[in-house]
């Protein structure tokens, strides 16, 4: 990509945070020339303030924003349109114009205010209208008049900035708690001795699931386990730490760059991680 990007001059492009991370890294051995690129967006996943930081640091010239959408709402429906908004670091921006959007406690469905976690619901005339052929998942998602339940944890602040913390489908539940696993992956993305990590619920008998990094390590990097688990461990709560770890030759996603953490569940449960 860095190699297309110095080839074509290009000035703008747009992809999933490890698209970014990946731009940091290549960039720092300065094999590339990147000066023509002007703006920078990302989307799919949380961009971590971490990740914010290095690539500002880096890039002191250039414009890094996030956006949120889906296939459901025919794109973006949040992002930043401005560099002074691109500064709210953490924020998929605000709403595009005609729409609506509301924070709902995904238990009880009451509206939640401003600065308050809950599930993302988006109403207006970019939202579809419903799934081909499949009338209960249509039932599911679209829900009184119009609104579209999107299945992300999310909170707006007062100034109407929104912010994506994790799907809610994806939240590792560890006893009583709930470890949203973008967080901790952030984390270890910043690691420089971690190329790629992704992080999943493994079965415990007494918490029920226990937050698991799959890594992907630089192939002269001799980080162990215990070192990965103690790095994550000073930067959050007791109950987010990491619990187990396994080292992977990849981390497999989707086209978009989403991590596919159903084949990685799925590969845990056969104790077939290290082939990955």
């Amino acid at each position: 990509m860095c190699r297309a990007i110095q080839e074509y001059k290009v000035t703008q492009i747009v992809g999933a945070p490890p698209v970014v991370v990946a731009m940091i890294k290549d960039s720092a051995t300065d094999e590339f020339d990147l000066k023509s690129l002007e703006t920078v967006g990302s989307g799919g996943a949380p961009l971590g303030k971490d990740v914010i930081a290095a690539f500002k640091a880096k890039f002191t010239d250039k414009e890094l924003f996030q956006g949120y959408g889906m296939t459901e709402t025919a794109g973006a429906i949040f992002r930043s349109t401005s560099p002074e908004e691109s500064l709210r670091w953490g924020s998929v921006g605000k709403l595009t114009g005609h729409c609506e959007a509301r924070i709902v406690d995904p238990e009880s469905g009451t509206a939640l205010p401003p600065g308050k976690l809950g599930e993302l619901w988006i109403r207006g005339p970019l939202v579809m209208k419903g799934y081909i052929g499949n009338a209960q998942a249509t039932s599911e998602t679209l829900v009184g008049d119009g609104w579209l339940r999107t299945g992300d944890l999310c909170y707006i602040d007062n100034e109407g900035f929104l912010f994506v913390v994790d799907r809610l489908k994806e939240l590792i539940k560890y006893k009583a708690y709930q470890v949203p696993p973008a967080e901790l992956e952030q984390l270890l993305q910043s690691h420089p001795e971690i190329v790629d990590a992704a992080v999943i619920p493994f079965p415990d008998e007494e918490a029920g699931e226990v937050p698991m990094a799959c890594v992907v390590k630089h192939s002269e990097s001799r980080i162990s386990e215990s070192q990965v688990m103690d790095f994550i461990a000073k930067q959050v709560a007791p109950y987010k730490k990491i619990r187990r770890v396994w080292f992977v030759n990849s981390i497999p996603k989707s086209a978009a760059g989403k991590i596919l953490r159903k084949d990685l569940r799925k590969a845990a449960a056969l104790g077939t991680l290290s082939k990955l």
